[in-house]
């Protein structure tokens, strides 16, 4: 009886071997289709989106008033931020509980915001306003 069925069980997968693939087609549509088919098929949930960015680096860019450009690498893990300037000059920052937004300091510097919107203090110099870019 077992031998009968192992014998069966091997008959049904070779049949099933021999059934001819379903082509892949490559047109644009087919393509984008599979794509949107693939990316449902594991969408994050926000536990997941919010557990990846507690725990990663994030990097913004920012514009400031006057020209000066700031690149900033949020390191959420170690509750810092370390802003870079279009001149090279480095500061790390410690995360600090704003009621809304973000606000990191350290040695008299400062970077405040929200949104896209940023307020860039460096030591004995006045505040100045920065906006996100891509």
């Amino acid at each position: 009886m077992i031998r009968a069925l192992l014998i069966s069980a091997g008959l049904l997968a070779a049949l099933s071997a021999c059934e001819e693939p379903t082509p892949v087609t490559s047109d644009g549509d087919a393509v984008q289709q599979r794509a949107v088919e693939a990316q449902t098929a594991r969408r994050r949930t926000g536990a997941e989106i919010q557990e990846r960015m507690l725990h990663r680096e994030v990097q913004a860019s920012y514009v400031c008033v006057g020209g000066d450009r700031l690149t900033v690498d949020f390191d959420n893990a170690r509750e810092m931020a370390t802003v870079r300037n279009s001149m090279g000059q480095a500061f790390d920052l410690h995360l600090e509980r704003a009621e809304t937004g973000i606000w990191y300091r350290a040695s008299g510097n400062e970077l405040r915001g929200e949104g896209t919107t940023a307020v860039w203090t460096v030591r004995n110099r006045d505040p100045v306003e920065c906006r996100a870019v891509d």
